[in-house]
């Protein structure tokens, strides 16, 4: 009788001893029931346990055990490998953390400010028609709230959701469209990671120590205006929002941002340069990193302070495996910083995603872009590249050019369409030396490609711009 009790006893003291050795095994909150997982790759699972504690993992979409242990430092990782496209799967650690209903596709990173960040929530009329037939078990959301740190943090508070109705209105508008067309175009699950927060500067999003560094964007950090509502120092998100999800593999990155750095504009290059570099060298990844110009908006304090940035966000197509999409005709409003009309600028990312990284053809993602300027007695012929096909006004007359001679005054000018080529001239510059288009805060041109697309803003000078402050 002795025998058996100690026998029990002694079962029962394996068992809880089982149950509270797969009870420290934790997890970080971007892998959860629900997440997508990156197809055809080796990707990372993660966490913490007791040191030298045994992890055990399996996935239903193979037969294969991965096994490793706790390091000294209470953390594990293991690389397992992941199918095509497809699911539901689960992966089951330890036997008891059972991680369900896991899709296996391509992951993005949607970021940047408000931009980025509205729908549904700050009533955006495309989210709310869209959101009743938002149930699509294909697209998940993994949120990850606002939150900074001084230091680089391991975990983020977030959560994956299947996209429904309620849960497509409380994302990323910008995201949620993107995804779709994804989604519709690859035939395949895509999950999305919301970090965004309106108002924040690049700084914000890029490790401290490489900002205080370098002395040009220290300085121009310096010059970033306090706000109540988002941080402005250095480091401060990266370190809660992106730091925490480098383990986690990804496809590339969206990024709307700009509107916080108009008054930096000159080390906005640089900066990004940095930032794109900083967060592929913490995923160990060149991803495909791709962004949206910045919209013309009236309340920018000083004029041509948005063209300026615009200019240099185009700059930045130089940083490998970037591109950005022009929307400068998607504005209805020159008083709202935030356009309403966010499906097209997602179509737009979408096409330039999926010609740029998944290979799709017979898409128009390329903007009209300035190439060349020739004199031509008292005109300027303008050459572009991406017009092969040639260009349309969507007027009668051309709007924003603005042609100078050597007096540097730039006067409204007159323009014709010749195949995929623009004369400018005014009569009243005999001898011009320089074009300007749609290079103000407000410009809404009217000149396409023949595919639909708005010719790129530019300036064929390098003369000194006019920031003064707006008259009222």
């Amino acid at each position: 009788m002795k025998k058996t009790f100690y026998a029990i006893i002694v079962c029962f003291l394996l068992i809880l001893n089982a149950i509270l050795a797969s009870a420290a095994v934790r997890l970080p909150s971007i892998l959860g029931s629900h997440m997508v997982l990156q197809q055809n790759s080796e990707v990372k699972l993660w966490g913490w346990c007791s040191p030298a504690e045994k992890v055990t993992i399996k996935t239903s979409w193979d037969t294969i055990t991965y096994r490793t242990n706790g390091e000294s430092s209470a953390k594990w990782l293991q690389k397992i490998k992941t199918p095509a496209a497809g699911g539901p799967y689960t992966i089951t650690i330890n036997e008891t953390t059972v991680l369900s209903d896991v899709m296996i596709g391509e992951i993005w990173l949607c970021s940047g400010q408000s931009n980025m960040e509205w729908g549904g929530d700050q009533g955006l009329k495309q989210t709310l028609t869209e959101a009743p037939r938002a149930n699509n078990q294909k697209i998940r959301f993994f949120y990850i709230a606002k939150s900074t740190s001084e230091t680089p943090q391991e975990n983020c508070e977030g959560s994956w959701k299947v996209c429904t109705p309620e849960e497509m209105k409380h994302f990323s508008a910008i995201g949620y469209f993107f995804g779709k067309n994804l989604q519709q175009a690859l035939n395949v699950p895509v999950g999305l990671i919301n970090s965004n927060w309106g108002g924040t500067p690049a700084e914000v999003w890029t490790p401290k120590n490489i900002v205080e560094n370098d002395p040009d964007l220290k300085s121009a950090s310096l010059k970033l205006t306090p706000a109540a509502w988002w941080p402005v120092l250095p480091g401060l998100t990266f370190n809660a929002m992106i730091n925490p999800i480098t383990n986690f593999e990804i496809s590339g990155a969206i990024w709307y941002q700009g509107e916080s750095n108009v008054g930096t504009y000159s080390t906005y290059k640089p900066l990004m340069n940095t930032m794109i570099g900083s967060w592929r060298k913490a995923w160990q990844k060149d991803f495909p990193f791709y962004f949206v110009q910045i919209a013309p908006f009236s309340g920018y304090g000083n004029n041509n302070v948005s063209a300026l940035l615009r200019e240099t966000q185009t700059t930045c197509l130089s940083i490998p495996k970037t591109g950005m999409v022009v929307v400068a005709d998607l504005v209805d409003d020159l008083s709202n910083i935030h356009p309403i009309n966010k499906v097209d600028v997602a179509s737009r990312l979408a096409n330039l995603a999926l010609s740029e990284s998944y290979g799709k053809t017979k898409l128009s993602y390329k903007y009209p872009m300035y190439k060349s300027m020739k004199n031509e007695k008292d005109k300027i012929r303008i050459q572009f590249e991406n017009a092969d096909n040639g260009l349309v006004s969507k007027d009668k007359a051309i709007t924003e050019f603005y042609i100078a001679g050597e007096d540097h005054q730039f006067l409204p000018a007159s323009a014709k369409i010749d195949g995929n080529s623009v004369v400018v001239w005014n009569k009243t510059v005999k001898v011009p030396v320089a074009v300007r288009f749609g290079f103000s805060n407000t410009a809404i041109p009217n000149l396409f490609s023949k595919e639909g697309l708005p010719v790129n803003l530019f300036r064929t000078d390098s003369w000194e711009i006019d920031t003064t402050p707006v008259k009222k």
